[in-house]
């Protein structure tokens, strides 16, 4: 993992007019690390979001970033949902290359990178499709190879699971930490699900009271920290494999 940062906050302060939302945010984000925002309805993860891909601007402190990999080329993100109109015919083609918007990219490249995102997300051979033919997993995963056909270095990705069973998220989660752990693409993903959370995050956010609190996840997502957060006892149990479950209401030590 590199040494410098890949974006760092300090001293932040976020809001809307005269509404105060996030205070004194110090996060230092690196290379290659997949982190997850966690934290109840409106304590501020997608303002923080919304901050770091520019959408508002800071009310005080700043926000740095590293001037080679943090360019706008090298973002992408995935909303909560598309807008799209559903009565409009669209292929999975068409709805992938969307992600060009603002990119130069001769017809070569544009299909070169149209074919690398499908694959990477468990869609090749699909971009004939219509976008409307495929089930709510596939177009989770289309709306994820939206942003990745940019081949970004860092995915922003706002509860890109939200509505989806568990094997289409479960397809999902794979592609992702398959990126994460072979291309070092950086990941800050906002869920509510702890579960997840615990299973595949490096580093972990946590929302609460207008603070933020984050580090590594053996560090960050500690009983005391997760009952400060929710109000109720939440235990992280760490399995054989690495990964870890949750328990709410089951006491407030690891195991």
């Amino acid at each position: 993992m590199a040494d410098s940062f890949l974006l760092k906050t300090e001293g932040l302060h976020l809001g809307y007019g005269r509404l105060p939302v996030l205070q004194e945010v110090n996060l230092e984000i690196r290379p290659g690390e997949f982190w997850f925002f966690l934290g109840p309805n409106g304590a501020g993860k997608t303002t923080l979001l919304k901050a770091l891909l520019a959408e508002i601007r800071p009310q005080q402190g700043r926000i740095l970033t590293d001037p080679e990999l943090y360019r706008r080329e090298n973002l992408g993100f995935v909303p909560q949902r598309c807008d799209l109109n559903p009565t409009l015919s669209t292929t999975v083609r068409e709805f992938v290359l969307l992600g060009l918007v603002g990119l130069r990219a001769h017809r070569r490249d544009r299909e070169a990178r149209l074919a690398r995102a499908l694959d990477q997300v468990g869609l090749g051979g699909m971009a004939g499709k219509d976008y409307w033919s495929l089930s709510g997993g596939q177009r989770q995963r289309a709306l994820v190879a939206r942003a990745l056909v940019r081949r970004p270095r860092i995915l922003f990705l706002d509860e890109p699971t939200k509505g989806l069973d568990l094997a289409a998220e479960d397809a999902l989660m794979q592609s992702l930490t398959d990126l994460n752990r072979r291309e070092s693409l950086t990941v800050l993903f906002i869920t509510h699900d702890l579960t997840l959370a615990a299973r595949y995050a490096s580093h972990v956010a946590l929302f609460h009271n207008g603070k933020v609190e984050g580090g590594p996840i053996a560090d960050a997502m500690n009983p005391e920290r997760l009952l400060l957060t929710y109000g109720v006892p939440i235990a992280v149990f760490q399995e054989a494999a690495g990964k870890g479950t949750i328990s709410m209401g089951m006491g407030t030590e690891n195991s």
